[in-house]
């Protein structure tokens, strides 16, 4: 019985080193203590049978959701609880297929209480027959303080016995199993399965799958801190912010989708500048250096509405031509209009008045442009605000006159001042003749 065991032994092993060919390579080992209940029966005068067993197995990673386990199970004969141990009563040798819930789709494989499903075909000794049989289970691995290597796995099984004759009458030795078994991992771990061994490893914690160097450390060959598996660029150094992708110009758009990744510029045009900020990029625009807050065209150039040479934000004529040493308004050339008289409380004008005014209305229209206003005045007799009207029908009269001799009402306008602003003081009839008038406080000409 022992060397068909032990054959059996170096047969898995064998099998399970073929089939283990994994990222941590483990093969643990398990033993303690349990107790069992047979299920002995016959037709009329058996029952159950309660004794403690020995379990010893050696369990084998393959994938994590499965690992292979030989299982080597011995019930002592004793007289019931007692531990009169007499022998052996029952050894099942057992190969398990052992599949793990905590394998990252059911529960968490880092999980601190791990379930166990397993079943398996295996032989039976006992002290009247052999055979096959069979078994299935529920088990639940937990680790032993901080150690990575040492787990106490606690098991259930039911264990289908063997056909035998016990005084004539027919046995089947079917069992219920309770384990409390203390695991031990082999060899050297790879805790991260990155094919360098722990004592080696100066990353041992890197995930499954990530490229390492012989350190055990993620690859990061652009050397800029961010390893290759989070590095969206990783043969350029780069900016963490950005995935490890650069931005050489420092504007914080990354370089594969700055537009201009060699000098810092604005989001709103892909990474590129406008200097001059008036809202065109200056690759397009032909006029980068255009002070700023002055408004622009489609092309970056400033604004000139009236096409005189003055940009419209320097122009304080913008609508109308002129040139830039008169800021772009248009040159006035001021003329001095006839000063009219007129007759106590009347605003007729006189005939002597008429030929000045004429010659006036000559000057204005052979102008382009001009900008007139007539001031009305009178003397001191009369209430104020009377001859504050009389004046302003003085003012009136001689735009009227202008008026009817073909002059642009648009550029000629009239004021009244009453009595306020006599040129000479009002003492004498002569001294309020001349206050008595309508002057041009306002003449200018644009040829």
């Amino acid at each position: 019985m022992k060397k068909i065991t032990l054959l059996v032994l170096a047969l898995i092993f064998a099998v399970g080193t073929l089939l283990a060919q994994n990222a941590d390579k483990k093969w643990a080992i398990g033993l303690g203590p349990g107790l069992n209940n047979n299920l002995s029966y016959s037709s009329d005068k058996y029952g159950a049978d309660q004794n403690f067993l020995g379990d010893f197995y050696i369990s084998r990673y393959l994938n994590p959701s499965f690992d292979l386990m030989l299982d080597d199970r011995l019930v002592m004969q004793s007289d019931g609880w007692s531990f009169n141990f007499s022998g052996v009563d029952v050894n099942t040798t057992l190969l398990n297929l052992r599949y793990k819930l905590s394998n990252g789709y059911i529960f968490k494989e880092n999980s601190a209480i791990q379930p166990y499903l397993f079943g398996g075909v295996g032989y039976m000794w006992d002290n009247l027959a052999t055979g096959v049989n069979y078994d299935g289970g529920l088990g639940f691995k937990m680790p032993i303080g901080k150690s990575k290597n040492t787990a106490l796995f606690v098991a259930a099984s039911y264990v289908k016995g063997i056909e035998s004759n016990l005084r004539g009458t027919p046995v089947t030795d079917d069992h219920i199993q309770f384990t409390s078994i203390v695991e031990f991992g082999l060899g050297s771990n790879d805790t991260d399965g990155d094919g360098v061994k722990d004592k080696k490893d100066d990353c041992p914690n890197t995930p499954a799958g990530v490229a390492v160097d012989e350190h055990g450390c993620c690859l990061d060959r652009d050397g800029d801190g961010i390893p290759d598996y989070k590095d969206d660029c990783p043969d350029e150094a780069g900016d963490a912010r950005f995935n490890g992708c650069p931005d050489r110009d420092g504007d914080g758009i990354m370089d594969k989708e700055d537009d201009c990744p060699d000098v810092a510029g604005l989001a709103k045009f892909n990474g590129c500048p406008d200097t001059d900020e008036d809202g065109v990029m200056d690759k397009l625009d032909q006029c980068p250096n255009t002070p700023k807050g002055c408004p622009v065209d489609a092309v970056g150039c400033p604004l000139d509405s009236d096409g005189d040479g003055v940009i419209d934000c320097e122009d304080k004529c913008p609508t109308v031509k002129g040139p830039a040493s008169n800021n772009g308004c248009p040159d006035w050339v001021t003329t001095e209009g006839p000063t009219i008289y007129f007759d106590f409380d009347k605003y007729d004008i006189r005939d002597e008045a008429k030929g000045g005014l004429d010659k006036l209305v000559n000057i204005l229209n052979g102008s382009k442009e001009y900008d007139i206003v007539v001031a009305g005045h009178t003397d001191s007799i009369g209430t104020e605000e009377y001859n504050m009207k009389l004046s302003e029908k003085r003012a009136q009269a001689v735009v009227k006159y202008l008026l009817m001799k073909g002059v642009n009402n648009a550029y000629v306008g009239s004021k009244g001042y009453g009595e306020s602003k006599p040129i000479v003081d009002n003492s004498t009839s002569e001294n309020r003749q001349k206050n008595r008038r309508a002057v041009f406080e306002v003449a200018k000409i644009k040829k």
